[in-house]
C-alpha cells in the first residue's frame, strides 16, 4: 500500500481492506483502482465472466460512451465501441493488471461483526467467507427484470432479452419499451425483420442523444413503426398457428383505441428494479416505500451502513461512463485521497451567477430550499442540474409572459416571485410564491399556453429546467409525480375553479385519493347514465360534451385543459346527465365524489357558485339543444378531424370562397415561391372545408421526431422549422394532417409584380421559373403564420371574399352555430 494512505477503519482488524461485490464497469474501475494504490482487496463476480450485464447484451451491439461532456476517470479503458471489443479489452486488462477477481462467487450475506463495531462479513453461497473493512456493492438490477404485467406475459416467445438478433429472419416482432435497450434490439432487428415499437409516452425522454436521433430516422423505414401513448392490453396465444405464422396476437390500446396485431415475437425491454430486499439484508434503507427508489447514498457513495458504498445501476446511475468514474472515486475516498467529481467542473461553471461558493454548497442549498427536490439522491440532484440552468433575474423582471407557448420548468430556491392572477370579481391580484415553491408545471404538462405572467422577487434564484429533463425526472421518481398531481389539483382549485374553498378543504380533496387517466381521441371518460364518480380535472387535451336528443348523440360543448366536468351530477346527486369524450389525447385527475359532495355539504359558497355556474351551462344548453341536431354533426366532423389538436386551424367556408387561390399565391410569395398550403386538398362539411395547412398543434407531432431539433414552437405558439432541417422526413411523417412537404427551394423570381402587372414580364404572384435542379436536397416546409409579418397570415389578408380564416379551437367549437 502507498505510504500516503488514510484508510477508512485503519484499526479494525480484517484480511482486506476493501471487498468489490459485482465486476460490472463499476466494480473494474473500482479494483483497477485499488490494485494501482497496492490495496488488499478482491472482485467477487458469481457468472464466470466479467462485466455480465454487457456481457448479456446483443451481439455487435455498439456501446454509447454517454454522457459525451462527462471526462472518464478510471484505469480501466472505455470509449464507444462494439460490445465484443469493450468486453475484450476489459479481459485483457484484467489480466495485464494482475486483478483479484474470484469468478462463480455468488453474494449471500453482508453483515457487520462485534455488533457494527468490527469489520464486514461476506459469506458466498458456496460457503466461504471473508472479512473487509469496507464494501463496494456493484450489483447491478439485472436480476429483477420488469415483466409488461399482462395476461399472456409470460407465453412462448415473449421474452425479455434479446442475445442475437440474427436469430431472427422474416418475422413480426413487437418491441416493447422507450429506453435505449429497447431502442437498439429495434433497430438490429429491422434488418431482417418487421418491427413495431411501443412506446407508452408521446416520445423518448430517457435514451442516450445518439439512440434518439437513430430511431427517428429509422421511423421512416418500411421495416420499423413506432405507436406512440401505446400501452399492451394482453398477449394472447394463436392455437394451431402453423409453422412461419405468428403465434401471437399483441393487443394494445393506442390513440385510436383498442386494436390487435398478429406478431411471432414479443420483446419487452422495460428495465428493472432494484434488489431490494438483498440490500435491506444488508442493512441499507431506502428513502421511501418506492419500489422504483434507489438507496440513499452521500455524495461519496456510502450508504447508512458505515463502510458499505453502492455505484453503478444499484445507486441510480446506469451509464457505463458515471458508474466507472464511481468505481475509481469510491477507492480514492476509501483510501483516504482527496476526491473532486469528474462534473465538479462543470457544475461550477453553472453555479458561478452565485459568486464564489462551492457546488457543495450551492446542492446542499438546493435540498434544503426545494422540498420537491428532496425526492432525488445527491447524485440524481448533480445530473439534474447538469441539463438544467440557474437564473438571477432582477427584482421585476418578466419570467414568462401570459399566453407565451413556453414549457420550462422552474424552481425557486432563493428570493421568491409574483404571479400576475384575475380574482372572481375580474380583478388583478399577486400571488407570491417564496423560495422551495416552483411553477410551470402546466406549460410542461399540458403544452398550452402560459396561463399567467410571472415576474422576479427580491433576491431571486431560480431553477430553469427543460421539458425533457423533466419528463425524464417525472418518469424516474414516481414521488415527483405524484406531488406534481396534487399540486396541480391544489392549484387549480385554489386559483380559478374553486376559489371559495379553504385550505384545508382542498388538502380534503387531495387526501381522499387522485387517480390519473389518459384517454385516447374518441374515449368516453364517463357515459350519460353512468353512476357519478367524482369531478374531472383536465390537466391536457380537451373534451366534447354531448347529450342523446331524438336518439342522436349531440355535442353540447367543448371543454379545455385546466378546467373540468362532471360537477353538475354531484351538485344535483344525480347519475351522469352527459356523455363526455376526449377529442384528443387527453389526461383526466379524477377527485373522487364522496370526498367532493363531503366538502359541498360544508362550504355554501361553493356550492352556491357551482350552482350559479351549472345555471348558466343550462340555459345555454337549452339554446344548445335547439340547434343540436344542426351544429352537433359539424362538431363530430371537426373532432374527427383532430381539430382538437389545433392551436391556429385554417378554416374556409365555400360559401363564400370563389377559388381564386389568391390565398395560395400570397402564401407562396411571402415564402419565397413555396405555398405553405393546399386549398383545394382536405375534407369538407357542409361548407366548412379544412385545407391543408399547419395547424401549430398543441403537442405538435412533428416535433418529438426531429433528428437535429429544428423544429421550435415560439412564445407566439408558432412552430416553425429553422435552416438547420436536414431532410429526413420524419415530421412530415408524424404529421396526420397533411400539412408538411418536403420540397427543393427553388431560385427567385427574375421579375418583380410591378413588371409582370405593368409590363408582362416574367410570371404571376409566387411563380417561379420551371428551370432549376428538382434532384437537389430537399427540405421541409410549413406555415409559420407568416411569422414576423405585419397584418398576420397572408392567406387570410388576400381572400377577396372574406372566406378565409384562421381560428382557435375554443371559437370554433362554442361558436360552430355562426359557422354553418
Amino acid at each position: 500500500m502507498q505510504d500516503n494512505l488514510k484508510p477508512m477503519f485503519a484499526d479494525v482488524p480484517a484480511e482486506l481492506d476493501i471487498a468489490i461485490v459485482g465486476s460490472g464497469p463499476a466494480g473494474l474501475s473500482a479494483a483497477a483502482r485499488a490494485q494501482q494504490l497496492g490495496c488488499k482487496y478482491v472482485l467477487f463476480e458469481s457468472e464466470n465472466h466479467a462485466s455480465d450485464t454487457i456481457y448479456k447484451y446483443q451481439k455487435g451491439k455498439h456501446v454509447m460512451a454517454e454522457p459525451g461532456f462527462l471526462p472518464l476517470r478510471s484505469g480501466m479503458s472505455f470509449e464507444a465501441g462494439k460490445r465484443e471489443s469493450i468486453l475484450g479489452t476489459w479481459d485483457s486488462q484484467l489480466l495485464n493488471q494482475k486483478i483479484n477477481i474470484q469468478y462463480k462467487k455468488t453474494l449471500s450475506k453482508i453483515s457487520k461483526l462485534n455488533n457494527g463495531a468490527g469489520p464486514f462479513e461476506l459469506t458466498c453461497e458456496d460457503g466461504t467467507a471473508t472479512t473487509a473493512r469496507t464494501v463496494i456493492l456493484g450489483i447491478g438490477l439485472q436480476g429483477n427484470i420488469r415483466k409488461i404485467g399482462t395476461a399472456g406475459d409470460d407465453l412462448p416467445n415473449v421474452q425479455y432479452t434479446l442475445a442475437d438478433p440474427d436469430e431472427f429472419n422474416n418475422e413480426t416482432i413487437i418491441v416493447i419499451g422507450a429506453g435505449d435497450a429497447a431502442i437498439e434490439n429495434a433497430l438490429a432487428l429491422m434488418k431482417n425483420n418487421k418491427v413495431v415499437l411501443i412506446n407508452r409516452k408521446d416520445e423518448f425522454a430517457r435514451c442516450k442523444e445518439g439512440n434518439l436521433n437513430q430511431i427517428l430516422a429509422a421511423d421512416r423505414n418500411e421495416d420499423l413503426r413506432i405507436f406512440y401513448n401505446t400501452s399492451t392490453s394482453a398477449v394472447e396465444e394463436i392455437p394451431e398457428a402453423k409453422e412461419g405464422e405468428p403465434t401471437l396476437n399483441y393487443r394494445y390500446k393506442g390513440p385510436e383505441g383498442e386494436q390487435a396485431m398478429p406478431v411471432h415475437r414479443i420483446i419487452a425491454r422495460l428495465g428493472a428494479t432494484p434488489p431490494r430486499g438483498l440490500v435491506e439484508s444488508f442493512g441499507v434503507t431506502f428513502p421511501n416505500s418506492d419500489p422504483n427508489a434507489v438507496p440513499a447514498l452521500s455524495e461519496t457513495y456510502e450508504s447508512n451502513v458505515p463502510g458499505l458504498f453502492i455505484v453503478g445501476a444499484l445507486g441510480g446511475y446506469p451509464l457505463i461512463k458515471q458508474a466507472m468514474n464511481q468505481g475509481h472515486e469510491v477507492v480514492d475516498s476509501i483510501m483516504g485521497l482527496p476526491v473532486v467529481p469528474a462534473d465538479e467542473p462543470l457544475l461550477a461553471e453553472k453555479f458561478k451567477p452565485l459568486g464564489d461558493v462551492s457546488v457543495s454548497t450551492v446542492l446542499d442549498m438546493i435540498l434544503e430550499n426545494v422540498p420537491l427536490f428532496n425526492q432525488m439522491t445527491r447524485l440524481q440532484l448533480r445530473e439534474f442540474m447538469l441539463e438544467s440552468t440557474l437564473h438571477q433575474p432582477k427584482k421585476g423582471s418578466v419570467i414568462f409572459h401570459k399566453g407565451d407557448y413556453t414549457s420550462t420548468f422552474f424552481a425557486i430556491v432563493q428570493g421568491g416571485v409574483g404571479i400576475e392572477l384575475v380574482n372572481k370579481e375580474g380583478k388583478p391580484f399577486i400571488l407570491n410564491l417564496d423560495k422551495g415553491n416552483y411553477f410551470g408545471e402546466m406549460g410542461l404538462i399540458s403544452g398550452r399556453r402560459r396561463t399567467a405572467t410571472v415576474y422576479a422577487g427580491e433576491n431571486c434564484v431560480l431553477i430553469e429546467t427543460p421539458r425533457k429533463a423533466m419528463l425524464k425526472l417525472i418518469a424516474s421518481v414516481d414521488a415527483v409525480r405524484r406531488t406534481l398531481d396534487e399540486t396541480f389539483v391544489r392549484r387549480a382549485l385554489s386559483t380559478h375553479l374553486a376559489p371559495q374553498l379553504e385550505p384545508q378543504e382542498i388538502e380534503q380533496l387531495i387526501a381522499s385519493g387522485i387517480s390519473v387517466t389518459r384517454y385516447v381521441r374518441g374515449e368516453k371518460l364517463f357515459s350519460e347514465g353512468d353512476k357519478t364518480d367524482g369531478l374531472h380535472l383536465i390537466r391536457r387535451g380537451s373534451v366534447a360534451v354531448s347529450k342523446l336528443i331524438d336518439d342522436q348523440d349531440s355535442v353540447l360543448s367543448y371543454v379545455s385543459a385546466g378546467s373540468y366536468v362532471g360537477e353538475i351530477d354531484l351538485v344535483d346527486g344525480t347519475d351522469r346527465q352527459t356523455t363526455c369524450t376526449a377529442t384528443v389525447l387527453t389526461e383526466v385527475l379524477l377527485i373522487q365524489a364522496d370526498a367532493v359532495i363531503d366538502v359541498l355539504s360544508k362550504n355554501s359558497n361553493w356550492k352556491k357558485a357551482l350552482q350559479a355556474k351549472i345555471g348558466k351551462r343550462v340555459h345555454d344548453s337549452i339554446f344548445r339543444e335547439s340547434t343540436a341536431k344542426r351544429e352537433s354533426d359539424l362538431i363530430h366532423f371537426l373532432m374527427k378531424q383532430g381539430l382538437g389538436d389545433a392551436t391556429n386551424a385554417l378554416v374556409i367556408d365555400e360559401n363564400l370562397c370563389v377559388h381564386c387561390d389568391n390565398c395560395e399565391r400570397a402564401c407562396a410569395e411571402t415564402h419565397d415561391g413555396i405555398p405553405r398550403l393546399d386549398r383545394d386538398a382536405g375534407p369538407t362539411f357542409q361548407n366548412i372545408h379544412l385545407a391543408h395547412s399547419c395547424r401549430h398543434c398543441e403537442q405538435p407531432h412533428c416535433m418529438k421526431d426531429c433528428p437535429p431539433d429544428a423544429i421550435r414552437r415560439n412564445e407566439k405558439g408558432e412552430v416553425m422549422i429553422a435552416d438547420t432541417c436536414i431532410g429526413c422526413g420524419n415530421c412530415a411523417k408524424n404529421c396526420p394532417y397533411n400539412a408538411i412537404e418536403l420540397r427543393v427551394k427553388p431560385p427567385p423570381r427574375k421579375t418583380g409584380l410591378l413588371s409582370w402587372l405593368l409590363f408582362g414580364a416574367g410570371g404571376p404572384l409566387g411563380e417561379r421559373p420551371v428551370k432549376y435542379d428538382a434532384n437537389s436536397i430537399k427540405k421541409a416546409y410549413k406555415c409559420d403564420l407568416c411569422h414576423g409579418k405585419e397584418g398576420g397570415p397572408a392567406c387570410v389578408r388576400a381572400c377577396p371574399t372574406g372566406a378565409a380564416f384562421r381560428i382557435s379551437p375554443e371559437v370554433y367549437l362554442n361558436q360552430q352555430n355562426e359557422l354553418i
